[in-house]
C-alpha cells in the first residue's frame, strides 16, 4: 500500500509530550499539534524505517496496519480506532489515532482489588470487545492478537482495540443477524441511559480460593512469513503464546474462531488474574493449550460456562464458529445487555482522570528523539589524557 502525506498531520507542527510505548515496529508518542490545538493531544505511531528488522517483515506489517486503520475509519466504529492522519518521509512512516488516557486493560486490572474484575465489569468490557470483533469479522478481518495490552480505555471509559499488524483478511462467512427478542421503546429506554446497572445486571463474584498470579507477557510468535492475501483460512503461525488457539499450534489452518478462543483466554484472565494454559516455557504452554482443560474455581456460573464454551479446542464446536458474534451475544451471561445502547453508558466502570498538563505546549522534537537514539554514547575523558603542559 502506498501512503501519501496527509494534510491533517505535519511532522514539523508536532511536539511530543511523552513516549507512550515502544514495540518491535515503532514508537508511540503522545503529541501536540501546534497547528490544530483543539484536537490535541493524540497518539502518533512512528516507524523508523532505518531500524526495521527485515526478518520480521516489519515494514510490510506496518503498512498493513495502516491500511487496516484506513478501512476502519470509513465507517467509524465506537470501539475501534479512527485514523486521524498519516504521512511518510524518507526516514519515517507515521500515523495518528485518538489518545486513550486510561491505559490498557492489563494496567487497569492490576489496579483492582485482588487484581481481578467483578463479573459485572467483565460483562461490560466483554460486550464492547465482542462488538468490535464482530465489526472486524464483518469486514473480513480476523484480529489474531486479542490480549489485555491491546485493549485501551478511551477518555469516555469505553474500550478500543489497537495493534492490527498481525490481522489478516479472510473470506467472511455470512451469518444470521442477531436480533433482540425484546425490542424496547426508544422513548422509554432513554430514562436509564446514565445508569450502568440497568445495562449490566449485577452479579456477586465468588472469590473463594482466588489466585493472584501475574500473567506472563510475550512477544508475537512467527514461524512463517505473514500473508495478507484474501483466503478462506490462514496457515501462518502468529499471535501471543498464551492466547494462541489450538488449531494454530497444530498448524491445521485457522479462521475467525481464533478470535473467540482468545476472547475466552482474556475472560479467564479477567476473572482469575492469570491465563489458563500458562506453562514454564513455550513448549509447555503449547502442550497445555492442546490437551489441558481450563481449571475453574467455585460453583458453575454463567460466566464460567461462557469461558468453557469459548475455550473449546475443536474450533467447529467453539461458541461463535457457526454464527459469529450472534451466538456469543445470545449466551445467558449477557442476558439483559442492551447491545444497541452500549455507547450511551455515560458512567462506565472506570473513567480516566483528565490531565490538563498534557494539553500544554512544550515537549520535544520527534526527529531529535530518534537522532539521539542513534548517536553513540559520549565517553568521558580519561585523566590520562590531560595535557602534560598542565604539570
Amino acid at each position: 500500500m502506498e501512503t501519501t502525506p496527509s494534510p491533517e498531520v505535519d511532522l514539523d507542527n508536532l511536539r511530543a509530550i511523552k513516549v507512550l510505548g515502544k514495540g518491535a515496529m515503532g514508537t508511540v508518542f503522545l503529541v501536540h499539534d501546534r497547528s490544530a490545538p483543539a484536537r490535541c493531544p493524540f497518539a502518533l505511531k512512528v516507524v523508523d524505517k532505518s531500524t526495521l528488522d527485515t526478518k520480521l517483515d516489519a515494514d510490510r506489517r506496518a503498512r498493513w496496519e495502516l491500511s487496516v486503520l484506513s478501512r476502519l475509519s470509513d465507517p467509524t466504529h465506537p470501539f475501534l480506532p479512527t485514523l486521524i492522519g498519516s504521512f511518510e518521509t524518507h526516514d519515517f512512516l507515521c500515523w495518528a489515532v485518538p489518545y486513550c488516557p486510561g491505559g490498557d486493560l492489563n494496567v487497569l486490572r492490576y489496579r483492582q482489588t485482588d487484581r481481578v474484575f467483578s463479573p459485572t465489569v467483565i460483562r461490560f468490557y466483554l460486550a464492547e470487545i465482542v462488538c468490535a470483533l464482530e465489526h472486524l469479522h464483518t469486514m473480513g478481518i480476523v484480529y489474531r492478537d486479542l490480549k489485555p495490552e491491546n485493549i485501551l480505555i478511551q477518555q469516555s471509559g469505553h474500550v478500543t482495540l489497537t495493534d492490527f499488524d498481525l490481522s489478516r483478511t479472510l473470506i467472511h462467512r455470512p451469518v444470521n443477524t442477531f436480533s433482540d427478542p425484546e425490542p424496547e421503546n426508544p422513548v422509554v429506554r432513554r430514562r436509564h441511559r446514565r445508569n450502568f446497572t440497568r445495562f449490566f445486571p449485577i452479579a456477586i463474584p465468588d472469590k473463594k480460593g482466588l489466585k493472584k498470579a501475574k500473567s506472563a507477557r510475550v512477544s508475537p510468535v512467527n514461524r512463517r512469513k505473514p500473508s495478507f492475501a484474501s483466503g478462506e483460512r490462514s496457515n501462518s503461525f502468529v499471535g501471543t503464546e498464551e492466547y494462541v488457539a489450538p488449531e494454530v499450534v497444530r498448524g491445521e489452518g485457522h479462521e475467525f474462531a481464533v478470535d473467540w478462543w482468545a476472547l475466552g483466554v482474556l475472560t479467564y484472565e479477567m476473572l482469575y488474574g492469570t491465563t489458563p494454559f500458562k506453562g514454564k516455557n513455550r513448549k509447555e504452554t503449547f502442550r497445555n493449550i492442546l490437551i489441558k482443560n481450563p481449571e475453574f474455581i467455585g460453583k458453575r456460573t454463567d460466566l464460567i460456562d461462557l469461558i468453557g464454551r469459548l475455550l473449546e479446542k475443536d474450533p467447529t464446536r467453539r461458541l461463535g464458529y457457526n454464527r459469529g458474534a450472534c451466538e456469543i451475544k445470545e449466551h445467558k451471561f449477557f442476558r439483559g445487555v442492551k447491545w444497541d445502547l452500549l455507547t450511551e453508558v455515560l458512567r462506565p466502570p472506570f473513567l480516566p482522570a483528565r490531565d490538563e498538563a498534557e494539553l500544554t505546549d512544550g515537549g520535544f522534537d520527534i526527529r531529535d528523539y530518534f537522532t539521539k537514539l542513534k548517536s553513540p554514547p559520549s565517553v568521558p575523558a580519561s585523566p590520562l589524557n590531560v595535557s602534560l603542559t598542565e604539570f
